[in-house]
């Protein structure tokens, strides 16, 4: 599927799905989402990038593998679970930290860290699948 309208209409479809992966990525831990859901949107952008403009266009974009983003992923989702041991308290416990800004308050946890690294862990893993898959493809036609 390289047709015009779909390579032309590729980067908006794009520019949409990450921003919304990174809203249901942030929003949770406190309603329905996470870095799971969010991780798998995010892949599923870049899955449709690669299918308008090709692998090596996507690697040039993402800049780094996305199995080292997969690794750092996993490596800030088992610190984020390490916080806890330095407070005394048992593995993975949530710890809060309130940052007052002004007239808002900004509240930042270990579990949006932990969800952060399941979303690195997720979207490296899935894209680095798909587009091993699409240079499968690539290379049969």
């Amino acid at each position: 599927m390289n047709t015009v309208i779909f390579r032309t209409a590729a980067p908006l479809i794009v520019a949409t799905m990450l921003v919304f992966s990174l809203y249901i990525c942030l929003r949770g831990h406190n309603e329905p989402g996470g870095g799971f859901i969010g991780g798998l949107i995010a892949a599923a952008a870049i899955a449709v990038f690669g299918m308008a403009s090709g692998v090596p266009a996507v690697r040039r974009a993402l800049k780094v593998d996305p199995l080292a983003i997969a690794g750092f992923g996993v490596v800030l989702a088992g610190a984020s679970g390490l916080l806890s041991l330095f407070t005394g308290s048992p593995f993975m416990t949530s710890i809060w930290l309130y940052l007052d800004l002004g007239e808002t308050t900004l509240p930042l946890s270990t579990p949006l860290i932990f969800d952060l690294g399941v979303y690195c862990a997720v979207f490296g893993t899935i894209s680095s699948i798909a587009l091993a898959l699409e240079s499968d493809r690539e290379e049969d036609l």
